[in-house]
């Protein structure tokens, strides 16, 4: 079983773990607001005029499943998934920093904008990192 992991690990190295975390959580996130919309909805006014929350929820789960399925392509191949989550991160953080200044809507948006915001630019910090080497003991990811 450890063999197993540690070929599975290995195989997908530290950027693949990385973007497949970030797969999940997003896909995660976006499966609560489909089945169980949050309730606070002040912050996300204006991307609300754009689609429903629902609709958004789709949203947030393609990129995480975009996310997951990069995380299996070779390094430097996989740069859709990270810039799938941060697309969908950065919107919310965005939305929520706006409504919070300076439509003066949601007094806790630069909270919730910082958390998104964060939450995307791991992605933009990521993307430009090296695979590194091997370990000995481990076989080179294809490139």
């Amino acid at each position: 079983m450890r063999a197993a992991a540690r070929r599975l690990g290995t195989r997908l190295g530290r950027r693949g773990a990385l973007l497949t975390l970030k797969g999940v959580m997003a896909t995660g996130y976006g499966s609560g607001q489909v089945v169980q919309p949050t309730g606070d909805r002040h912050g996300l006014a204006l991307l609300l005029k754009l689609m429903p929350l629902h609709a958004w929820g789709w949203a947030w789960i393609a990129a995480g499943a975009v996310a997951l399925v990069c995380a299996w392509l070779p390094p430097r191949r996989d740069w859709p998934g990270y810039l799938a989550v941060w697309l969908i991160a950065s919107s919310w953080a965005m939305a929520y920093l706006v409504a919070w200044w300076p439509l003066g809507e949601s007094p806790r948006g630069w909270v919730i904008a910082l958390i998104f915001g964060s939450f995307g630019f791991v992605c933009l910090v990521a993307i430009g990192w090296a695979e590194p080497p091997p370990a000995r003991s481990e076989s080179p990811r294809e490139n």
